[in-house]
């Protein structure tokens, strides 16, 4: 039955290396090889090293067997099967307890395989078989393991025999996740449990609590504990029923058909038969059937609930079997995406599948992720076809590569974690506050979660009905109302689990009252702490509010006027506004724009004179977002990206950039890097070829992080492929070159476009590209080389990412015609005679070889032939005859001479045309009697150019001219017709036939046969009737006959002999019954037996036995089946 071919995930680091075949190994597996389709391959000595003959482990250890290829011989790569027993293949058993491995020397060709069993149990003795194929040929060894018990851990052994590895796992055709490289971990050490005995547990307890039992301990194939539980408690007995017993175990796949087969020794017998204890109805789909001592049982469209233990029952007699349903492998058709985040951030890892209600196995690093054991750290979610892994909050500990298995794909996705770095988004402002006024503290950090305290010169602030503290957001506020002179000082905020800290100055302003004179000029009080920054210039981040309080004096109260340039602020209210209260005048930009940044004018005046100041409010922003971004080159694992800087840095000097990546189609970035990148240039690495990625870019200035940049614009990183492989010469003229080779070993996911050709003279170093155009195929003729000279050749091939290391001929080639004789290859089919119809076209192709080109000559029956009659068409490499329209006259012996200079060879074809025959001639009754008419008459004149088959022969009534067929098929020129109507006269006609069928006319008979009536008497001479009874004879003996195995064949004789005598078929002296093998005739005593698609077993004596009651005759002969060979390859 067809197996899948799976890949297997070993334990240990690495990608998993591939493993052949699908199969469930048992114990008691029997250990004869499988044999081999007689003639399909050839057998040759492929191994370099084979595994011992007779490998001895101790149960609990691991052994590693190991066999070697050489490849120098072969076309194209080996493969290798890990066989146990009779037809088990071990591929799919590939996991935790079997491993394969597979590894090319390029140096000596030589392909090494491993299997290693870790930690064996006795269910791994046996015999084993390890195969290679490899086109047209094939090796094999075999070899026993033997399991020696361990004293110590002889339980725990017998146990994990019965922990069956999840069959299946398959990375997949194009897994280019396999080119990141994860950051492997230490494993933790795992505290070992001390040793159960399950057995133990097992044979004391109730048949109810098996399974309760193999639960908790992690057995998962029940049905073979209890089959081992079963052996132990009771010897096997001798079957008196069966002859041969069911197999111990059956695998099929999901949907496919499958057959249980056992012999009993009274064909007479009814069974039954049992499904998990069950009896079995016939069904269509359980189809139950008898042959003789065979009893099968086929199940069709096996689907899971088939898997099961099936039995066979004779009275009190049985016989055991399990079947294994395989499903077809399940694919991964969304892959895992790559995780870039901090300490205590949540990770999830989607994929989905090509079918719902799929397994699939979660591992971290080489540890299995299990539901039940790792629920406090992992989620595991389904949904349809999506199957998700989640981490909650994730550690550093989670640092590392997740994997994704299912029985037909794989995949993997990187986790980086970085610890925890607060950013100050906008840091306290100092604070000028007068009595009874409000003073607001706010800051804002980048994690929202983040809690803090606040201190006042150095003593923590409690909240009380004067202040008041709010955490919203990002965003922490101190509030203080009804400021008093204590209030002043310095305050601190510090975020909890941070060593970071943020301080402002809070002034209390005191107004006092001194003696003024009536006639005061104004004057201007500014304030230069605070938000100042410099003399008269205040920075304010955009978004923000500025409140600035000035302090005016003067008698009488002087008139404030602001102004920004020409234009005076006279608004009361609004976004920009302008507050008057006594002896102090309020500046307010609720929610700073850019707009709203330039040169601020308050001016004051009263009847004693004026005073004037000049402000300069810069309004500060995170910067726009940069420009431009693009890729400009890419690698196997890597890519360039540059990009332009902003337009805008926000009005704060630009620290740098951050980078984010993502798969096209994806919606989750992955950060590439956590600390400020400072150039436009940068190379990100750690990819995957042949994945599609998209970048964008974030500007970073002292007030925080600008908007993302336009996504780029898809690119993949892909790499050129490797040199061509196996460069050779194929032909040399005087002018031309002929090269060959074969592909790249590594093309990747930029594909190949083609080659390019280079040559130059020896000693020279300037190479010449022989073709304009790149050469798609795998081989070019490099045409213009100059004769005698010594050319050095080498193919380069190229694809988008560019041209591939060389591939160079080993020496220089001498440009010379080579000579080779001349060599005529005729098809087999023409090395008989070729037989073709009147009318027919006749096209024939015959390849021949030889340098330089061979001059072709075609001869009929000894002359060249007439090209009127005959077309002929030659090339460098074959001749090419053909005749539209066949005629008789083109039958003859056709020679093809073949010459080069003095050398030839020659070729004979053998052509005969044949058409239908003409009418057999002297057509006669000769002869009339009772009811009957014989007849005789001579073969046609023409006999259509071939052998005459036989005759039909037909009766037609003289009243009624109604034609019947006597006889068809008669091979002599003479047959009886019986059973006429008495009183009518009868005419014959006979057509004649040949391999072409039956002549188109027909040869009527000269005479006619009357049948008398009886009433009237005929006196006639009185005669003494003959005894015509005789024994029977052979008149024709049995040849002995050599015959291709698969085409059918027949062995023919003739007997006489009256009465007709019963014929009896025998083949090595047995009688050969109703076979529909064999089909018995019996024409006119021309006895045939037909063999239909005769094999190997089929040969043998044949014989055949006529008797009757006067005696018996008995000839016979010997049919040799021989395997058909193909002499090309001999």
């Amino acid at each position: 039955m067809p197996e899948s071919v799976p890949a297997a995930k070993p334990e240990g680091e690495g990608d998993p290396f591939p493993a052949d075949g699908d199969s469930e190994a048992d114990g008691d597996a029997e250990t004869n090889p499988a044999q081999e389709d007689p003639g399909s391959t050839e057998l040759t000595g492929l191994f370099v090293e084979r595994p011992p003959d007779n490998v001895v482990a101790v149960a609990g250890t691991d052994i590693t067997l190991i066999a070697k290829v050489d490849s120098t011989t072969l076309t194209r790569k080996p493969t290798l099967k890990w066989l146990k027993g009779k037809w088990l293949d071990l591929g799919s058993k590939a996991g935790k307890h079997l491993q394969f491995k597979e590894t090319y020397d390029r140096n000596t060709k030589v392909y090494t395989y491993e299997m290693k069993i870790i930690k064996v149990v006795p269910g791994d003795a046996g015999g084993y078989r390890c195969e290679v194929t490899a086109k047209d040929k094939c090796d094999s060894t075999t070899f026993e393991v033997s399991i020696e018990s361990a004293q110590q851990e002889e339980q725990a052994d017998i146990l994990s025999a019965f922990k069956r590895a999840d069959a299946g796992e398959d990375e997949g055709d194009l897994d280019f996740s396999a080119l990141l490289k994860a950051t492997k971990k230490k494993k933790k050490p795992q505290k070992e449990e001390p040793p159960i005995d399950v057995w133990e547990l097992l044979k004391s307890a109730h048949p109810s609590e098996y399974e309760k039992i193999a639960f908790e301990y992690g057995i998962t194939d029940l049905r073979g504990m209890l089959k081992r539980l079963k052996k132990m408690k009771a010897e096997p007995k001798h079957s008196e029923a069966f002859l041969k017993k069911l197999e111990s175990c059956y695998s099929v796949e999901k949907g496919k058909k499958i057959v249980l087969k056992c012999e009993v020794v009274d064909p007479n017998v009814p069974v039954k038969w049992l499904k998990n204890g069950q009896e079995i109805k016939p069904s269509a789909k359980y189809v139950m059937e008898a042959n003789g001592n065979v009893r099968t049982l086929t199940i069709n469209k096996a689907t899971l609930a088939d898997d099961a233990a099936y039995e066979c029952v004779v009275g009190e007699d049985k016989c055991f079997t399990e079947v294994f349903v395989k499903e077809p492998p399940v694919t991964i058709t969304k892959l895992m995406d790559d995780y870039h985040v901090v300490v205590g951030e949540r990770v999830e890892f989607e994929i989905e599948v090509s079918e719902e209600g799929a397994h699939v196995m979660w591992f971290f690093e080489d540890t299995e992720l299990h539901k039940d054991k790792d629920s406090s750290k992992y989620r595991f979610k389904k949904d349809g076809k999506k199957h998700t892994l989640i981490i909650q909050e994730a550690t550093l500990e989670d640092i590392g590569m997740y994997h994704a298995w299912t029985n037909g794909g794989h995949t993997k996705g990187e986790v980086e974690v970085e610890e925890k770095e607060l950013e100050v988004l906008q840091d306290i402002a100092d604070l000028t506050v007068k009595a009874s006024d409000q003073a607001l503290f706010k800051c804002e950090v980048s994690d929202d979660k983040v809690t803090g305290k606040w201190y006042k010169d150095g003593v923590e602030v409690l909240p009380s009905e004067r202040i008041k503290m709010t955490h919203v957001g990002r965003f922490h506020r101190l509030f203080i109302d009804d400021v008093k002179p204590e209030d002043a000082g310095d305050y601190t905020f510090v975020p909890d689990g941070y060593a970071l800290s943020l301080s402002a100055k809070l002034n209390f302003l005191e107004i006092k009252i001194d003696y003024v004179p009536r006639q005061d000029p104004p004057k201007i009080h500014l304030d230069t702490t605070g938000n100042m920054v410099s003399q008269n210039t205040i920075i304010v981040v955009a978004g923000n509010k500025l409140r600035l309080d000035v302090e005016i004096t003067g008698e009488p109260a002087p008139t404030v006027v602001w102004s920004k340039g020409d234009q005076p602020i006279s608004n009361a209210e609004g976004r920009v506004r302008v507050e008057t209260k006594k002896d102090l005048s309020c500046f307010v930009i609720e929610g700073a724009e850019r707009e709203d940044e330039g040169n601020y004018t308050i001016c004051v005046t009263n009847p004693a004179g004026e005073d004037k100041a000049v402000l300069f409010i810069k309004i500060v922003d995170v910067p726009d977002p940069p420009e431009h971004v693009k890729c400009t080159s890419v690698g196997e694992d890597c890519a360039t990206i540059i990009w332009d800087p902003p337009k805008f840095d926000g009005g704060a000097p630009l620290k740098g950039y951050l980078m984010e990546r993502k798969k096209k189609g994806s919606t989750r970035w992955t950060k590439l890097n956590f600390d400020v990148y400072d150039s436009t240039t940068y190379e990100a690495k750690r990819m995957i070829e042949g994945i599609l990625y998209e970048m964008r870019v974030f500007a970073i200035n002292s007030i925080g992080m600008s908007q993302p940049s336009p996504t780029s614009k898809p690119f993949m990183p892909i790499a050129p492929t490797s040199e061509p492989t196996r460069l050779s010469v194929h032909d040399v003229t005087d002018s031309t070159c002929t090269l060959k080779w074969l592909a790249p070993e590594k093309i990747g996911a930029g594909g190949l476009d083609g080659y390019v050709i280079e040559y130059c003279k020896e000693g020279d170093t300037e190479w010449v590209v022989a073709n304009t155009e790149l050469c798609e195929r795998q081989g070019f003729v490099v045409r213009g080389l100059p004769v005698g000279e010594k050319i050095n050749f080498r193919v380069v091939a190229v694809n988008i990412a560019g041209r591939s290391p060389p591939a160079t001929l080993a020496q220089p080639v001498t440009i010379r015609e080579i000579m080779e004789y001349p060599k005529i290859r005729l098809p087999r089919e023409l090395r008989t005679k070729y037989i073709r119809k009147v009318g027919e076209k006749i096209n024939l192709t015959i390849p021949f070889q030889g340098k330089p080109r061979p001059v072709a000559t075609w001869y009929k029956d000894g002359q060249p032939i007439d090209p009127k009659m005959v077309n002929v068409r030659n090339s460098n490499v074959d001749s090419i005859l053909f005749i539209r329209s066949a005629e008789r006259e083109h039958s003859g012996t056709y020679e093809l001479v073949l010459k080069i200079e003095n050398m030839e060879d020659r070729a004979t074809i053998n052509i005969r045309i044949v058409e239908k025959p003409g009418p057999p001639v002297n057509v006669k009754v000769t002869d009339v009697w009772g009811f009957n008419a014989a007849l005789e008459w001579e073969p046609p004149k023409d006999d259509g150019n071939c052998e005459i088959t036989g005759y039909t022969i037909q009766k037609a009534d003289m009243k009624t001219r109604e034609w019947y067929t006597v006889y068809e098929h008669n091979r002599r020129t003479n047959c009886t017709a019986s059973d006429l109507i008495m009183g009518n006269e009868y005419t014959f006609r006979i057509f004649s036939e040949n391999l072409c069928g039956l002549s188109e006319e027909a040869r009527q008979s000269k005479n006619t046969a009357v049948i008398a009536k009886t009433g009237l008497e005929l006196k006639s001479t009185p005669y003494k009737e003959k005894d015509v009874a005789c024994v029977p004879k052979f008149t024709q003996p049995l040849v002995d006959r050599s015959v291709v195995a698969g085409y059918s064949t027949a062995i023919s004789c003739a007997v006489k002999g009256f009465p007709r005598p019963k014929i009896i078929w025998m083949k090595n002296k047995m009688i050969i019954g109703e076979d529909p093998k064999y089909l018995m005739q019996n024409n006119q005593g021309v006895l045939t037996l037909n063999i239909r698609k005769p094999s190997t077993f089929d040969g043998g004596k044949y014989s055949c036995m006529a008797v009757n009651e006067l005696g018996k005759d008995e000839v016979e002969c010997k049919l040799e089946i021989r395997v058909a060979t193909d002499p090309d390859k001999k």
